[in-house]
């Protein structure tokens, strides 16, 4: 019997927050805690300077400004912190994403593609995308458990951003498919730091995309996708 090689798993590649989604969820979040008094004035100046940082490209520590969000959760049991985060992407995110995205989802999907989401968003609210939206998995930012079942302001392993994006999609396709036997046929992101995402696939697209991202995008040749939408107000 004549060897035959095994084709490899196809997989397409979304970013969430601004691309997936209309703007950031980590960043609307961060809103609705300081709305709802659940983090002080100190800890939203410094998550505001570090957002100021990190839109002039400066160098910053990832995992630090997600400890400082979930100042808000530290202690508190993760069955509950979970169903508060499922609820705020219901109220306020679940309308801001993009009909492009899951149209484009969907025919990555008939063309035998398996779809992941890799965000630097905290895992709760992408699970709860993936609830209602054609994606297979999703590779997420994920906040330490202790053993008593609350949460800490720890990150498990490191933020899902930039080039760690790569690092994770990597790893998870790896052990879930086996080394060798995957490959990126369709890559979607918006933002600069994204680039050896969508330089790893055959198909790259720059999505509705930042500066940097459109730089690149020109430098590289890759389409630019325009998915942006209008979003209700919030009630």
């Amino acid at each position: 019997m004549e060897n035959q090689a095994t084709e490899k798993v196809k997989i397409a590649v979304f970013d969430f927050d601004g691309t997936s989604i209309e703007g950031s969820s980590p960043s609307w979040l961060v809103n609705r805690l300081i709305f709802e008094h659940r983090i002080s004035p100190i800890t939203s100046l410094k998550i505001g300077f570090w957002g100021i940082a990190y839109k002039w490209h400066l160098p910053q520590n990832e995992a630090w400004v997600r400890g400082q969000v979930f100042k808000a959760f530290e202690g508190k049991p993760r069955e509950e912190v979970d169903a508060y985060l499922t609820e705020f992407y219901d109220k306020y995110i679940a309308k801001r994403f993009r009909p492009q995205a899951d149209e484009a989802m969907r025919k990555c999907r008939d063309e035998g593609c398996e779809v992941i989401v890799v965000s630097a968003s905290f895992e709760p609210i992408v699970l709860r995308a993936m609830e209602s939206h054609p994606f297979d998995y999703q590779i997420s930012t994920r906040m330490k458990v202790a053993e008593d079942g609350t949460y800490t302001r720890e990150v498990e392993g490191r933020p899902i951003e930039g080039d760690e994006k790569m690092v994770a999609l990597r790893h998870w396709c790896d052990g879930h498919y086996g080394e060798g036997n995957w490959e990126i046929a369709y890559a979607y992101a918006d933002h600069h730091s994204d680039r050896p995402l969508l330089a790893a696939a055959t198909r790259p697209f720059a999505v509705t995309p930042n500066t940097g991202m459109s730089r690149i995008a020109k430098e590289e040749g890759w389409p630019v996708l325009d998915w942006e939408i209008d979003v209700p107000k919030d009630k």
